[in-house]
């Protein structure tokens, strides 16, 4: 009996708090070799003269010369740099303003009392298709449905009569810009979608509820309601989609490779053509994404105040005061 008793305490004194970090050590060690490490290695890199694949390693620390010459307008790589910035932004801002427009307008029909939307699954899962397609696939089905002189889109044009000849639409700056943003808005959207009715369905129904009762339309609980408590979200959208639009490559370096003139050159391939091509000026490339890296901080947090509700602080009470 006392044998069996100490077996008992011996069995409930047994920890098993560890198994959880054997379970979570493969994520921290593979975040560290992956992710942490060259994140030190490119800030580090950055400040070294690493030109060639023989200085990655024997490099010599410089100071801050390679942000010089980014922030420098007389520099060579000013104009590219801050050129591709630009194009960036402006795919961004003309794939995510519709993208997030269209998000929200689907998701309040989706969730919406008054609409009792039937099919709601097969809209959804439709609307949603496209972000599970990999980008190179759908910029090379792109490419070739508006590539010139023979495909899809000018043999249409052609034959209904709209146009006579061949256009050429990668030749063209707002054609070339227009399609990366459409495919990104197309693949994007319905994964904003989602996690915008996720946001919603997590309100307290009974808020809803109340509004019926009070005879609210469906856009005055949208706009008084819905939005106001949906901050959240619209942020972690905001957030990820700045960092998705300003890391934006894949799909102008398979459709365009940056042109026409560079109109479609993205920081991220600026950054890919500075360390993978031509002289292999890892220097410079770490340099400008440290400057993104920074850009994306500061963008990110300015989304964040904009957004975040700011209560007034109570007013202090004086000498008299209680």
């Amino acid at each position: 009996m006392q044998k069996a008793q100490a077996n008992k305490k011996k069995v409930k004194s047994i920890s098993y708090s560890r198994y959880g970090y054997y379970f979570i050590a493969p994520f921290f060690i593979t975040f560290l070799i992956f992710q942490l490490y060259p994140i030190f290695f490119t800030f580090r890199t950055s400040l070294t003269d690493a030109v060639g694949w023989e200085k990655v390693l024997n490099n010599s620390i410089i100071g801050f010369e390679n942000f010089r010459q980014l922030f420098d307008p007389s520099s060579l790589v000013y104009p590219k740099f801050w050129g591709a910035m630009g194009n960036t932004i402006i795919i961004w801002f003309f794939n995510f303003v519709p993208q997030l427009g269209l998000a929200l307008i689907l998701a309040s029909w989706f969730t919406d009392a008054h609409l009792h939307l039937k099919a709601q699954g097969f809209f959804k899962v439709t609307i949603f298709l496209p972000n599970i397609i990999t980008a190179a696939t759908i910029g090379m089905l792109f490419m070739s449905l508006f590539s010139f002189p023979v495909a899809p889109i000018n043999t249409f044009l052609q034959s209904s009569g709209i146009a006579n000849l061949p256009t050429e639409f990668f030749r063209s700056v707002a054609w070339s810009r227009g399609l990366i943003s459409f495919i990104q808005w197309w693949m994007w959207c319905g994964n904003t979608m989602i996690v915008m009715i996720a946001g919603i369905s997590g309100i307290n129904p009974s808020i809803f509820e109340a509004a019926l009762v009070d005879g609210c339309t469906s856009r005055q609980t949208f706009w008084k309601i819905t939005l106001p408590l949906i901050k959240p979200i619209l942020v972690y959208n905001l957030t990820t989609s700045l960092v998705g639009g300003l890391t934006m490559f894949d799909i102008p370096h398979m459709m365009t490779q940056g042109n026409p003139n560079e109109t479609t050159n993205t920081v991220a391939r600026f950054i890919y053509m500075q360390g993978f091509t031509g002289s292999r000026n890892f220097n410079m490339a770490s340099a400008a994404s440290v400057v993104l890296f920074g850009i994306i901080i500061i963008g990110s947090l300015v989304i964040r105040y904009l957004l975040n509700e700011h209560d007034p602080k109570p007013a202090k009470a004086g000498k008299g005061g209680k």
